[in-house]
């Protein structure tokens, strides 16, 4: 599935149909009582920093989602039904916060029932230009799908008489990027065992991610400041000068400045034939994502000079198969430095950040929101990114992956405004595709397009 924004997924004109949880969801929600589970630590953060920015003046939507066709006319009640079943399946679509406390400072979950959750349907009105649909789907997402309300997602279908595109987006609280590679296969089950009358689809209940949050949040809370963990992140801290690693190129930036504005590369990087190639030669090395991220810690290099590469790599937290179909944010991170001094060759940097990745990766599962508050350090909730990132999806092998093309499937960012620079690299089979997002400035934007050059060049090497 190819990661992209809403203006680069070929919307195509039609019939726009709109889905919220229904008025009647939305009352019952209203009257519950506090579910005990809480909220994950990532999850709290999130919602804290939105609401921070916000209360700064900046209204920062941070929703991913998904985009995907339904081939041949619609029926628009049996894809409903086909929403709601998926939505009740995944329980953190279900849940929510509510900041309690007499300063409304605590942060409490409640979760609906299965069978309280009914959707909405609205018929919004037929679309002739793409891109006036495109300003509508972006605003009701960004309005609907928000870290400061529930509830946030919404789904949307743009009907047409030979297709259906079915649009879902979500705040980033309930969902990661690796959730969005799932929901086509999930739904498009779902929709045409409706339309077959095959009655509802028997599959094994999804792990729920708010029983993880608990059980996360119950493991971190056991830890204290003396905890090895914390003792290397706090290292790890110190040798960036007391802050969490930036993409170490120029980025045009003012220090200090305000959050800028945003844009976003999304591209095919390179074919499968050399995907394949370059894979073969980082295996010995631990694989791709050792590979990218040496190229990377390479470039950077080239680019800005710095001696060393520091950067914080997303890990899923998904250690137990039970959550490798969950819907929710399964991420953690893991610091790595990588000397390059000295002009190393790739294969010696391949080495280096093979350790370090061996040796880093099992901090990954301990939340870093959770080892900062033991840090003590003030890093301020000003930009919805802590730290830059480099991430890496091998994605053929999941369910539905060879029909993606076929049905016009990518996973979608909202880019709005952040001062940190996030790539992400998916194999799929017909090669490697990057995204990224970056500060949307002229320094910024040469010194991305330089490294994403670079990259394609340090890839395609390896072919033999």
């Amino acid at each position: 599935m190819r990661i992209t924004d809403i203006q680069r997924c070929e919307v195509r004109p039609g019939r726009l149909v709109e889905w919220t949880l229904s008025p009647a969801t939305v009352a019952t929600a209203a009257g519950l009582p506090e579910d005990s589970r809480p909220p994950a630590y990532i999850q709290e953060s999130h919602i804290r920093t939105a609401r921070t920015v916000r209360d700064g003046g900046l209204f920062v939507p941070t929703w991913l989602g998904t985009v995907f066709d339904l081939a041949g006319p619609v029926d628009l009640d049996v894809l409903q039904e086909a929403l709601r079943a998926w939505t009740v399946r995944h329980e953190t679509l279900r849940s929510g916060f509510r900041w309690t406390g007499g300063s409304g400072e605590e942060l409490r979950r409640f979760t609906l029932d299965a069978g309280d959750v009914s959707l909405h349907r609205e018929r919004v009105g037929d679309f002739t230009d793409p891109d006036a649909l495109v300003r509508h789907l972006e605003n009701r997402f960004d309005t609907v799908a928000d870290a400061l309300r529930w509830p946030n997602l919404i789904y949307a279908a743009v009907v047409r008489d030979d297709s259906t595109s079915v649009y879902m987006a979500f705040d980033h609280s309930n969902v990661d990027a690796y959730s969005l590679h799932g929901i086509a296969a999930e739904i498009s089950e779902l929709y045409t065992a409706g339309l077959e009358g095959r009655g509802p689809v028997v599959r094994t209940p999804a792990a729920s991610y708010v029983d993880f949050c608990e059980l996360e949040r119950a493991d971190a809370d056991r830890i204290d400041d003396s905890h090895e963990t914390v003792a290397r992140w706090r290292e790890f801290i110190r040798r960036c000068d007391g802050t969490l690693p930036g993409f170490p190129v120029d980025l045009g930036l003012a220090p200090g400045g305000p959050l800028p504005p945003q844009k976003m590369i999304c591209e095919p990087l390179v074919d499968a034939g050399a995907a394949a190639a370059f894979e073969a030669y980082c295996r010995p090395y631990g694989g791709s994502l050792v590979g990218l991220l040496a190229a990377t810690a390479l470039i950077v290099q080239e680019l800005g000079g710095q001696p060393v590469y520091r950067t914080v790599v997303p890990f899923h937290t998904r250690v137990k198969s039970r959550w490798s179909d969950s819907v929710g944010w399964y991420v953690g991170g893991a610091p790595i430095e990588v000397p390059v001094t000295g002009s190393p060759g790739l294969p010696e940097v391949l080495r280096t950040v093979r350790g370090a990745l061996q040796a880093a990766r099992p901090l990954a599962r301990m939340p870093l929101a959770r080892v900062l508050s033991l840090l003590g350090t003030d890093f301020r909730p000003t930009s919805p990114d802590l730290y830059s990132i480099v991430s890496y999806v091998d994605a053929r092998g999941i369910p539905g992956a060879d029909r993606w093309d076929e049905q016009r499937a990518y996973g979608l960012l909202r880019v709005s405004y952040g001062d940190q620079v996030c790539v992400w690299v998916s194999r799929l089979h017909d090669g490697l595709w990057l995204a990224s997002r970056y500060p949307d400035t002229d320094v910024a934007a040469k010194n991305m397009r330089l490294y994403v050059e670079r990259l394609r060049d340090l890839v395609a090497a390896t072919v033999s």
